[in-house]
């Protein structure tokens, strides 16, 4: 499965060219095998390659492309050990060919040989200084080595290369996505899938950074376009399933998971989703039956125990609940779920202490992990405590630390947490704020120096600018509005910002203008007991031990934590956020 997973994230690149001058039938031969590999029949293709190179009038240099093209076949059909063979010989007919070495070395990283890997990447750049794709395979392996720096730098030399490959955008999105700062994610991912429609992966990512801020209804978007290209893949239907969970909508969340687990029967995910969404539903016996059957799956699942344990609770048998989360701490007892139940429990026999020590337990093992956040805030036990930097203040915009990542607050905008998200290491330096008036009244701009950005001549100063909207206390966007001395332009329209980035992109990001505003103020109901308390959206758990969908409750949502001083409103119980 890694070696698949790694391969998906390569770019292997085929010539495909069958327009050289072998004998007629190797030309014919080859013609037909770059045909079958571009339509996807990796299985056909390999077969015709192999007819073609029987071909004994092939020139070498002809011979070690159509090698380098079957090698590029075997490697989609995960045959590692074929295609290392094909690309060697390649090589050795033609030493000078950078795209066998770029797809050699494809191959050895998914065979897990890094430092091999990176000596193919460099002979492939050394013969060929502008080749993109080489660019960000040997980001992509920096990258699984940990050596994020470096990565970006491929990426984005990349990406100023070949502006219109979606690879290099993906590359950075997910280095951003690792490092905890999904607005830059999007901003990348909006340019991947700008340049390409069909580039599954980004819709992908895009959903994953649009959960992390709150936005399930575009992650829904983003994973059904994905689904679009990849439809046989169960994790994006898991994904979508916890998204539609989000937005309180079980009975699509219950249609993807059950699909999710037909495309996946031997992983316990997909069904601890669904159990979730039944027993969000109400049926509570079926979510049991879902249960059940994950334990069949993995009899050791400690996440499924501690699972049922909350559902028990629900149905009022604290007593079996008790009996299942027994089981799930002999199995896990320091997975964060399985803390978490034990807290539940506990503060059910009314022992708040140890209860809150469960939680805390399970909030130091997954920070996002939102029911344990807030069965720990309800209980009155600190999560965290964010730490003021003041000497970071700007006007009355205070700016708070957390896990290294840094928000600023406002006490006259309250519930709005805006991140400042860093490109470098360093800490970032608010320098203006605007509030907009006439057709983007209610619009809110606030600039801020976030590091240094790769460029031709080296690093160069960044400046971003949140988009806010201050009325619905959201963030709209953030943007780069200036590296170096180059400047992106913002046109404002009545009801939308379009702004064309420093290389070009152009991208829109609508908002409320004054029409709409006075529309949704006269539907609202003027009586205030006639108003309802805005539903709250659950942060359910993936119940497998990937992280598919990390999207919790934090300051960078644009609303709740921090320590800007104002009182928080006491939250819901876990039960009746998950089950009400």
């Amino acid at each position: 499965m890694l070696r698949l997973v790694i391969l998906m994230l390569l770019v292997l690149v085929g010539g495909l060219d069958a327009g050289a001058a072998p004998g007629d039938e190797g030309m014919a031969k080859a013609k037909e095998a770059a045909t079958a590999l571009q339509r996807g029949q990796a299985e056909q293709a390999v077969l015709l390659y192999a007819a073609a190179l029987t071909d004994q009038t092939l020139s070498n240099d002809r011979r070690a492309q159509l090698l380098n093209d079957r090698g590029v076949a075997n490697a989609r059909l995960n045959r590692l050990r074929a295609a290392i063979e094909d690309f060697n010989q390649s090589v050795q007919l033609a030493p000078e060919s950078a795209s066998a070495y770029n797809n050699r070395g494809n191959v050895l990283l998914a065979l897990g040989l890094a430092a091999e890997a990176e000596k193919d990447f460099n002979r492939a750049l050394t013969l060929a200084p502008g080749y993109a794709a080489a660019l960000v395979n040997r980001g992509n392996g920096r990258a699984l080595a940990g050596d994020h720096e470096a990565a970006a730098r491929d990426f984005a030399r990349a990406a100023r290369l070949a502006p219109k490959t979606p690879a290099a955008y993906g590359g950075l999105a997910r280095l951003n996505l690792q490092m905890n700062r999904p607005h830059a994610a999007i901003r990348d991912l909006n340019r991947a899938v700008g340049s390409d429609t069909r580039y599954g992966p980004g819709y992908r990512m895009r959903a994953e950074a649009h959960g992390l801020i709150g936005r399930f209804d575009e992650a829904i978007e983003d994973l059904s376009r994905a689904i679009t290209f990849d439809g046989g893949n169960g994790e994006l239907y898991v994904s979508r399933g916890y998204a539609h969970l989000a937005v309180r909508n079980p009975a699509a969340a219950i249609k993807d998971f059950q699909r999710g687990a037909e495309l996946l029967p031997k992983s316990s995910a997909a069904v601890e989703g669904l159990a979730l969404a039944q027993a969000r539903g109400g049926n509570f016996e079926a979510a049991l039956d879902s249960l059940a059957k994950a334990l069949e799956i993995e009899p050791r699942s400690g996440q499924a125990y501690a699972y049922r344990a909350i559902v028990y609770k629900m149905m009022g048998q604290a007593d079996l609940g008790q009996r299942d989360l027994e089981r799930a701490l002999r199995l896990e007892p320091t997975r964060p779920e399985v803390q978490w139940a034990r807290g539940e429990l506990l503060e059910l026999t009314g022992q708040r202490e140890e209860a809150v020590a469960a939680l805390r337990e399970a909030v130091a093992g997954r920070p996002h992990l939102r029911e344990a956040v807030q069965s720990l805030e309800r209980l009155g036990g600190e999560v965290a405590v964010d730490a003021e930097a003041r000497e970071l203040a700007f006007d009355r915009w205070r700016v708070f630390t957390r896990q290294g990542r840094y928000y600023t607050t406002n006490a006259e905008y309250p519930r709005l947490n805006v991140p400042l998200e860093m490109l470098s290491a360093g800490a970032p330096r608010i320098v203006e704020f605007e509030v907009k008036g006439g057709a983007q009244a209610g619009v809110g701009i606030l600039r801020f120096i976030a590091g240094h950005g790769d460029a031709k001549t080296g690093a160069e100063e960044v400046e971003h600018a949140a988009v806010l909207d201050l009325q619905a206390r959201s963030i709209l966007a953030v943007e780069t509005i200036r590296q170096g001395q180059r400047q992106a332009s913002w046109s404002w329209e009545e009801d939308k910002l379009v702004v064309t980035d420093i290389d070009g992109f152009k991208q829109e990001y609508p908002f409320k203008g004054p029409r709409a505003r006075e529309i949704a103020e006269q539907a609202a109901p003027t009586d205030v007991t006639q108003r309802q308390a805005p539903k709250p959206r659950p942060r359910p758990s993936d119940g497998s031990s990937q992280a598919w969908v990390p999207w919790g409750s934090d300051p960078w949502r644009g609303g709740g934590g921090g320590s800007s001083g104002r009182k928080s409103q006491k939250p819901k119980t876990l039960f009746e956020l998950l089950f009400n």
